[in-house]
């Protein structure tokens, strides 16, 4: 079968909207948090807090008529996927039209200022703002559709609506779809758009951190002292192609997908089940052909929620043992939910490339019923390998598990 390489990565964060800046966030060892003071008019928020991207707007290149159907979500998505396509070589390219390019895209939901509109005419009885590009705005599927019609994309469309797992889904389908040989190239990743509605979804659960006094410090994956999540917002997409492809085009390469797998707990629509994780973590070794001691670190979903962080850690302790290097990115963006698959795995790859992976943040003293695991703190650490592990975990019960080899190899 098809080796799957990924030739073009791009991105928007609240560090920034490229690998320069994203990475000087990491290094800086600081956080993107701050307190919503706009949010200040939901009485019963009990949280305050969020990591927004403050500094996007569209560019000026796109037109009225591309941005109708384009709520904020959208944005995101289809400007990091002009940046990725623009770094694998692509943008312009006659292989966006001509079927050998697909898509692979999700976020937890739409817009939700488009929501917010048609809950009014449920409400107030009628149409009031909505207009032909709404429902478009707010389907579940927004971010993958406009993709493809901006970029007038016509291979296989692989909508991807799971949560915090929407990005590393994305990614995973995109690799199988080359691997078998249903594409020889995708386009694949993930967004999410900043809402209060996140955030009170959150806090009504008592997992969104209430610590607004002190924006810095939170959240705290792993820790014991943790109060919670914090929500963000951001876009990654990659470039994923068969290695023949990529080889004949002589395209950059910046990494292999090794492997990758998916299951459910079907158990808890909340609750994480530490067995499946275990299983799904396995199931991808098992598809990258390899041995959990190959793996040199593990990107942790590490959410700062007491269910989360223990469950995640425990199988991760199970499959690969002590000394395994484990952080968490949500430490520094907040849980970007349908992105964070997507970013996760941009930093990953760009680990395997410098050999520096981040520290999880705000971790003083590592819970004791945490899996037994090298939680990485301080200034990072520098470690070489061949091969990474990205996870997440999602409501509803879904696990991914995404192994990325080191190129060249």
């Amino acid at each position: 079968m098809p080796r799957v390489v990924v030739t073009g990565i791009g991105g928007i964060t609240a560090f920034g909207e490229n690998w320069a800046e994203f990475e000087a966030g990491l290094r800086a060892r600081r956080n993107a948090v701050r307190v919503m003071d706009e949010w200040n008019r939901f009485e019963d928020l009990g949280t305050r807090l969020a990591a927004p991207i403050d500094r996007f707007s569209p560019p000026e290149h796109w037109t009225r008529k591309q941005l109708r159907s384009m709520g904020r979500v959208s944005q995101l998505a289809v400007r990091s996927a002009e940046y990725a396509l623009d770094d694998a070589g692509l943008l312009g390219s006659p292989t966006l039209a001509d079927g050998s390019l697909g898509v692979a895209c999700g976020s937890s939901i739409g817009s939700t200022a488009d929501i917010s509109d048609f809950a009014r005419v449920l409400i107030n009885n009628s149409s009031g703002a909505l207009n032909a590009n709404s429902y478009v705005r707010l389907m579940p599927h927004t971010t993958a559709a406009n993709i493809s019609i901006f970029f007038g994309i016509t291979g296989r469309m692989i909508p991807t609506s799971s949560a915090c797992t929407s990005g590393s889904q994305a990614i995973g389908y995109a690799y199988e779809a080359i691997r078998f040989g249903r594409q020889p190239m995708m386009l694949a990743g993930g967004a999410e758009e900043l809402c209060p509605s996140h955030a009170m979804a959150f806090d009504l659960l008592y997992a969104a951190s209430r610590r607004n006094e002190m924006p810095a410090a939170v959240p705290q994956p792993y820790d014991r002292d943790r109060d919670g999540l914090v929500v963000g917002e951001g876009a990654g997409m990659l470039v994923l192609e068969s290695l023949d492809g990529a080889l004949a085009r002589g395209a950059r390469i910046y990494a292999e997908i090794a492997g990758y797998a998916s299951n459910c707990d079907g158990t808890h629509v909340t609750r994480p089940r530490d067995e499946t994780q275990r299983v799904v973590m396995e199931m991808a070794l098992a598809d990258a052909g390899i041995p959990a001691s190959a793996i040199g670190y593990v990107n942790g979903h590490g959410t700062a929620t007491e269910h989360g962080d223990i469950s995640e850690t425990r199988a991760t302790a199970a499959v690969f043992g002590s000394a395994t290097p484990i952080s968490s990115q949500k430490s520094y963006l907040g849980h970007t939910m349908g992105a964070c698959g997507a970013l996760e795995a941009w930093i990953s790859i760009q680990g395997l490339r410098t050999e520096w992976y981040p520290p999880t943040l705000n971790l003083h003293n590592v819970d004791p019923r945490c899996g037994e695991l090298d939680y990485v703190t301080g200034d990072g650490r520098h470690i070489a390998t061949e091969y990474v592990m990205s996870n997440n975990f999602a409501f509803g019960g879904v696990n991914t598990s995404l192994v990325f080899r080191r190129w060249p190899n």
